[in-house]
């Protein structure tokens, strides 16, 4: 992989595509200038991997079909400056396991987000609004509140990382 510092251009088409997966605002958010940003590219394809905040992994993006894959940094950076990131609230008691790599299963949702779609990006936050992971969403808003088995979110990245 190759690190450079990142493009204008590729600073504009990263926002909307953030946008666009996110929500209006949340390119923005996520990358907040062009200073702050690095980018890794393939050797092979020259196609951009990895991107990077203050020297922090963010998010990375799928080869195959260019989706954004939201690293704990990213989640961070959503949490402080986007207004409404996508978030799913779990009970205070299974938040030490999520840290330590656990999925959230269902029956530990307390909310979520009406507006999300099985398959997006979301931050799993605690009772108090805290931080725990982020990950991917595998049931539909409806199924996680209403199951009380199966896996709500599969955790990409914990808090533990971050520290």
């Amino acid at each position: 992989m190759i690190k450079r510092r990142i493009k204008p251009e590729e600073l504009y088409k990263l926002r909307k595509i953030i946008d666009y997966q996110i929500g209006l605002g949340a390119g923005e958010a996520l990358l907040p200038s062009i200073s702050r940003v690095e980018v890794t590219v393939s050797p092979n394809t020259m196609r951009i991997r990895n991107v990077y905040v203050d020297g922090r992994l963010a998010f990375s993006i799928r080869a195959s079909d260019s989706k954004i894959l939201l690293h704990i940094y990213g989640g961070k950076l959503l949490m402080e400056s986007y207004k409404r990131p996508p978030r799913v609230v779990v009970v205070n008691e299974v938040a030490p396991y999520i840290v330590e790599g656990g999925n959230v299963f269902a029956r530990h949702v307390l909310s979520i987000d009406e507006w999300l779609r099985a398959g997006d990006e979301v931050i799993v936050v605690d009772e108090l609004q805290n931080l725990i992971a982020v990950g991917t969403l595998r049931l539909s808003p409806e199924e996680a509140l209403f199951f009380t088995r199966g896996e709500a979110v599969r955790v990409r990245d914990t808090i533990k990382e971050l520290r």
